[in-house]
């Protein structure tokens, strides 16, 4: 066993490679540029919404507030009439950019933690580099990639962008596993 108090250091530097790195991805690549394609006739679809005043939240349209309502014919020709949407509405005016950061960077140092915890739970000091490497891709991937299907799975997300941000979460999962393996302590 590894004591956790010693594997700061790899924690905080892999939030930081992890960091850098989504920053490169997101901001230098095209890779996620065309994740959420424009709506159609944008402007008017805004223009329609615009007198309801939407609150920031998550919705689903239309919605049912019963198992009883599901199964009703009102409901069902709600569906079939469309459209069925599940949607967000974030804040009017510019995104908070720096808050989102901030954030990020918090779960990146949080992911960092829970592998080194895993792994500090699993090995002494002193084991190989490739086995140290081994237990904190996998916990570092199940954090930053594997809890992303669900929203494929139950919410119709787009696969092809579930599919990429697993690719960055491989990614940032082995900067972080080559971060802990490197700086594990001998």
């Amino acid at each position: 066993m590894t004591d956790l108090s010693v594997l700061w250091l790899p924690i905080v530097l892999s939030a930081v490679l992890v960091f850098v790195v989504s920053s490169i991805i997101h901001m230098a690549t095209p890779w996620h540029r065309n994740d959420f394609p424009r709506m159609p006739n944008e402007d008017r679809v805004r223009d329609a919404l615009r007198p309801f005043a939407i609150p920031p939240g998550d919705y689903m349209v239309p919605k049912c507030d019963s198992m009883a309502e599901m199964k009703s014919p009102e409901f069902a020709e709600k569906l079939r009439q469309g459209p069925v949407l599940m949607a967000t509405v974030m804040p009017n005016g510019m995104m908070a950019i720096q808050k989102s950061l901030v954030l990020w960077f918090i779960y990146s140092l949080v992911v960092g933690l829970l592998a080194a915890y895993v792994a500090g739970r699993a090995l002494p000091p002193g084991v190989p580099y490739m086995r140290v490497f081994q237990i904190v891709s996998v916990a570092a991937f199940l954090g930053y990639a594997a809890a992303l299907w669900q929203m494929s799975i139950w919410y119709c997300r787009s696969w092809e962008v579930t599919l990429k941000s697993t690719v960055d979460g491989a990614v940032y999962a082995l900067l972080t596993a080559g971060c802990m393996a490197w700086l594990w302590p001998r």
